[in-house]
């Protein structure tokens, strides 16, 4: 568990670009069994990047993503780990 989960009761996860705040907060709540309380999402665009090979410089760009920090009401817990 990271320190911003214990403290804040928040889980981080990458949901799909095209998902807003209430599908992110309706497929959290049917998958874990819990109740949202805020959803923040931020959208990362991939970096660039480039490299030498024998061909020559190749460049490229890592994916873009959008990540979702899912604050949870109350005592509700997520334990990713019971399924091991």
């Amino acid at each position: 568990m990271t320190a911003e989960t214990e403290k804040f009761n928040r889980y981080g996860f990458i949901v799909d670009r095209e998902a807003n705040k209430l599908q992110i907060k309706a497929a959290v709540e049917q998958a874990y069994n819990v109740t949202v309380k805020d959803v923040n999402t931020i959208n990362y665009h991939g970096k660039k990047k480039s490299r030498y090979s024998k061909s020559g410089m190749l460049r490229g760009r890592a994916n873009h993503y959008k990540k979702a920090y899912v604050t949870l009401a109350g005592e509700d817990k997520i334990d990713f780990y019971a399924n091991i």
